[in-house]
């Protein structure tokens, strides 16, 4: 149990920084996604042979069909959340991109077939007026409304990727991720052929933080994510998930410089407390 803790938490933190490296490569947003999906699905795939592992995802053909569509989804949420990073700053962005969770909860009694209380509705609008606080003075000041559909639509697909990779019960464990990476990766391969062919320029400057963001953010970070929560109570590891957000706005204050207003703090703090405390009360109330 302490190590599953250690490897959550360490992923959490990984994928909190992802923004931090993100910024040391110059390239564009779906470049960047593209090879990161590259580099981290041939690692969970030479880690998912090499711990023999056996393939069963041909035995459940309808839940291998929603394993694709999120893969499909986690990759346009990557192009999403990457372009936002440029478009508003990595900590706005995590916190658009975090919204997912709350999205996921709002839709569950019409995909899941789960009640909808008022906890889950107050949740739903805290988060809302967190987004408008966090945003509004995004708008204001640079008219970057494309930065903010970007954050918002990143979580939007995370939320689809979430849902479709819930269908897929019995496709689990290292697996489960190592398929759905690597159809991500398929898929923002596609995009960028059809965006600019097959030329892709890397400097020599970008090699060692694409490597960082696709072994190390990426590859293990994965590993460690689907490695562990498997041990973790789902409450544990949906509460303690949002260490993921909050770190990314701390790495981007101390080591990128970004600021934030005292009125985007009140709307950080809204829209990771609505959704903490929509995933504490729900659960309680399940018991």
């Amino acid at each position: 149990m302490k190590k599953a803790y250690i490897k959550y938490f360490a992923a959490l933190l990984l994928f909190g920084s992802n923004g931090i490296v993100a910024s040391f490569i110059n390239m564009s947003s779906y470049e960047i996604v593209l090879l990161r999906t590259l580099i981290g699905s041939l690692l969970l795939i030479a880690i998912f042979f090499i711990s023999k592992g056996k393939l069963t995802f041909y035995k459940h053909k309808k839940q291998s069909l929603f394993l694709c569509a999120s893969g499909i989804a986690m990759g346009t949420s990557w192009m999403f959340l990457y372009e936002a990073y440029t478009q508003i700053g990595v900590s706005v962005a995590s916190l658009c991109y975090y919204c997912g969770p709350v999205i996921v909860m709002v839709l569950s009694p019409l995909i899941f077939r789960e009640k909808l209380t008022a906890v889950k509705i107050i949740s739903f609008v805290v988060v809302l007026i967190g987004i408008f606080l966090v945003n509004g003075n995004v708008l204001n000041e640079g008219a970057n409304a494309w930065g903010v559909f970007c954050g918002l639509m990143s979580a939007v697909m995370y939320s689809a990727m979430v849902i479709c990779n819930k269908k897929a019960k019995e496709i689990t464990g290292l697996e489960n991720s190592m398929l759905q990476l690597f159809i991500s990766f398929l898929t923002v391969a596609v995009f960028v052929i059809i965006k600019q062919g097959f030329t892709i320029q890397i400097s020599q400057a970008d090699i060692i933080p694409i490597l960082i963001l696709g072994l190390v953010n990426t590859g293990i970070g994965c590993y460690f994510y689907f490695s562990s929560i498997g041990n973790l109570s789902v409450q544990t590891v949906a509460i303690c998930g949002y260490i993921e957000p909050l770190s990314a706005v701390v790495f981007s204050v101390a080591f990128l410089g970004e600021k934030l207003l005292f009125v985007q703090i009140i709307g950080a703090v809204l829209i990771i407390g609505g959704a903490i405390t929509g995933e504490c009360l729900t659960k309680s109330f399940h018991k």
